[in-house]
């Protein structure tokens, strides 16, 4: 138990009972390194890199957009590779698509076969954002990190 430096009694809390004088030791963090962080209004960077593949294009865009994320190095690249990995997505399944209505049943099970891979990476890609290890993709990520860099 600590004692008042001005009058020497026992305190307990934040004000010693005999002269009420302030118990800095109350106020100190606890002892053990462990303190609660700030809470600074924002996501981390590993939740605003996570939640660009969230709903793809759009986003993606919003993080490229809305301050501070749009300065962020490491937020922008996610964005970038969301948005690019939405959309040449889309251009791969199109493409399936038509290819499907010459030649059906291949087609279909082909068609199948590419949404479950892509609703995998697209979760891996969020997953590995969220643990700060990304994900570079091999033809869009190269893209997706020039143009993070570039402001």
């Amino acid at each position: 138990m600590p004692f008042c430096a001005q009058c020497g009694a026992q305190m307990e809390g934040r004000f010693c009972q005999s002269c009420g004088a302030a118990n800095p030791a109350a106020d100190a963090p606890p002892s053990g390194g462990f303190t609660q962080p700030i809470a600074s209004g924002g996501l981390s960077d590993n939740t605003a890199s996570a939640l660009c593949y969230a709903l793809g294009l759009i986003t993606g865009l919003i993080f490229l957009l809305v301050s501070p994320y749009n300065r962020n190095p490491k937020v922008r690249f996610h964005a970038f590779q969301a948005i690019f990995f939405n959309v040449g997505w889309t251009i791969l399944t199109f493409a399936v698509h038509a290819v499907g209505f010459v030649i059906f049943n291949p087609a279909v099970l082909l068609s199948v076969a590419m949404r479950m891979a892509g609703f995998g990476l697209w979760i891996y890609l969020m997953i590995r954002a969220y643990n700060g290890n990304p994900l570079v993709l091999p033809i869009i990520g190269p893209l997706a990190e020039q143009s993070a860099r570039s402001r």
